[in-house]
Protein backbone atom coordinates (compact mmCIF):
# COMPACT_ATOMS: atom_id res chain seq x y z
CA UNK A 1 0.00 0.00 0.00
CA UNK A 2 1.49 3.34 -0.93
CA UNK A 3 1.36 6.13 1.67
CA UNK A 4 2.79 9.87 1.47
CA UNK A 5 2.77 11.66 4.65
CA UNK A 6 3.11 15.56 4.51
CA UNK A 7 4.79 17.53 6.94
CA UNK A 8 6.24 20.91 7.51
CA UNK A 9 3.71 23.23 7.04
CA UNK A 10 3.00 26.50 9.24
CA UNK A 11 2.78 29.95 8.93
CA UNK A 12 5.45 32.48 8.41
CA UNK A 13 5.48 35.88 7.06
CA UNK A 14 6.70 37.13 3.49
CA UNK A 15 9.89 36.90 2.87
CA UNK A 16 10.79 34.04 4.99
CA UNK A 17 11.07 30.42 4.24
CA UNK A 18 9.88 27.01 5.09
CA UNK A 19 10.65 23.29 4.21
CA UNK A 20 8.31 20.55 3.11
CA UNK A 21 8.97 16.60 3.94
CA UNK A 22 6.92 14.27 2.20
CA UNK A 23 7.34 10.48 3.55
CA UNK A 24 6.84 7.83 0.85
CA UNK A 25 6.39 3.89 1.73
CA UNK A 26 5.10 1.53 -0.73
CA UNK A 27 6.09 2.80 -3.88
CA UNK A 28 7.62 -0.02 -5.67
CA UNK A 29 8.52 1.60 -9.06
CA UNK A 30 12.18 1.95 -10.85
CA UNK A 31 11.31 4.98 -12.97
CA UNK A 32 8.37 7.82 -11.22
CA UNK A 33 8.05 11.15 -10.84
CA UNK A 34 7.39 12.55 -7.39
CA UNK A 35 5.83 16.21 -6.85
CA UNK A 36 4.75 19.17 -4.80
CA UNK A 37 1.16 20.63 -6.08
CA UNK A 38 -0.60 23.48 -4.19
CA UNK A 39 -4.36 24.42 -4.29
CA UNK A 40 -6.18 27.28 -2.32
CA UNK A 41 -9.81 28.08 -2.00
CA UNK A 42 -11.36 28.65 -5.21
CA UNK A 43 -8.81 28.14 -7.06
CA UNK A 44 -7.58 25.11 -9.35
CA UNK A 45 -4.50 23.02 -8.34
CA UNK A 46 -0.84 24.11 -9.24
CA UNK A 47 1.87 22.12 -10.33
CA UNK A 48 4.77 23.11 -8.28
CA UNK A 49 7.61 21.11 -8.75
CA UNK A 50 8.73 17.79 -10.46
CA UNK A 51 12.03 15.57 -10.17
CA UNK A 52 11.93 12.45 -11.71
CA UNK A 53 13.51 9.57 -10.12
CA UNK A 54 15.59 8.81 -13.20
CA UNK A 55 18.21 11.56 -13.63
CA UNK A 56 17.20 13.99 -10.70
CA UNK A 57 15.73 16.23 -13.68
CA UNK A 58 13.42 19.20 -12.03
CA UNK A 59 10.31 21.25 -13.54
CA UNK A 60 8.72 24.26 -11.68
CA UNK A 61 5.66 26.18 -12.21
CA UNK A 62 7.06 30.17 -13.46
CA UNK A 63 5.54 31.26 -10.45
CA UNK A 64 7.89 29.45 -8.40
CA UNK A 65 10.93 29.11 -10.32
CA UNK A 66 13.83 30.93 -8.26
CA UNK A 67 12.55 30.53 -5.16
CA UNK A 68 11.39 26.97 -4.36
CA UNK A 69 13.08 23.90 -4.87
CA UNK A 70 12.27 20.33 -5.23
CA UNK A 71 14.57 17.52 -3.93
CA UNK A 72 14.86 14.11 -2.97
CA UNK A 73 16.65 12.67 -0.01
CA UNK A 74 19.72 9.96 -0.68
CA UNK A 75 17.12 6.68 -0.24
CA UNK A 76 14.58 8.48 -2.65
CA UNK A 77 12.00 7.97 -0.75
CA UNK A 78 11.83 11.21 1.06
CA UNK A 79 10.56 14.58 -1.10
CA UNK A 80 11.22 17.77 0.35
CA UNK A 81 10.31 21.42 -1.07
CA UNK A 82 12.17 24.30 0.10
CA UNK A 83 10.85 27.75 -0.40
CA UNK A 84 12.80 30.69 0.21
CA UNK A 85 11.13 34.62 -0.41
CA UNK A 86 7.98 33.16 0.47
CA UNK A 87 4.97 35.17 -0.57
CA UNK A 88 1.08 35.89 0.76
CA UNK A 89 0.13 34.24 -2.96
CA UNK A 90 1.96 30.72 -2.13
CA UNK A 91 -0.63 30.31 0.60
CA UNK A 92 -2.48 27.73 0.05
CA UNK A 93 -2.73 23.74 0.86
CA UNK A 94 0.53 21.77 -0.88
CA UNK A 95 -0.23 18.12 -1.72
CA UNK A 96 3.07 15.77 -2.81
CA UNK A 97 2.49 12.98 -5.04
CA UNK A 98 3.97 9.93 -6.45
CA UNK A 99 3.52 8.24 -9.98
CA UNK A 100 4.25 7.84 -13.69
CA UNK A 101 5.86 10.87 -15.73
CA UNK A 102 4.76 13.04 -18.43
CA UNK A 103 2.19 15.52 -19.28
CA UNK A 104 -1.05 15.06 -16.74
CA UNK A 105 0.35 11.89 -15.51
CA UNK A 106 1.03 12.42 -12.44
CA UNK A 107 -1.82 14.34 -11.54
CA UNK A 108 -4.26 12.00 -12.86
CA UNK A 109 -2.52 8.58 -11.77
CA UNK A 110 -0.90 9.32 -9.10
CA UNK A 111 -0.66 9.10 -5.22
CA UNK A 112 -1.42 11.66 -3.00
CA UNK A 113 -0.56 12.75 0.24
CA UNK A 114 -3.15 14.86 2.33
CA UNK A 115 -1.23 17.66 2.05
CA UNK A 116 -0.08 20.27 4.95
CA UNK A 117 -1.43 24.22 5.02
CA UNK A 118 0.82 26.75 4.48
CA UNK A 119 0.28 30.51 5.46
CA UNK A 120 2.06 33.64 4.54
CA UNK A 121 1.01 36.86 5.97
CA UNK A 122 1.75 40.35 4.38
Amino acid sequence: QVQLVESGGGSVQAGGSLRLSCAASGYRYNTYCMGWFRQSPGKERERVGVIYSVGGRTEYADSVKGRFTVSQGNAKNTLYLQMNSLKPEDTAMYYCAAGPCGLGLLEKFGYWGQGTQVTVSS
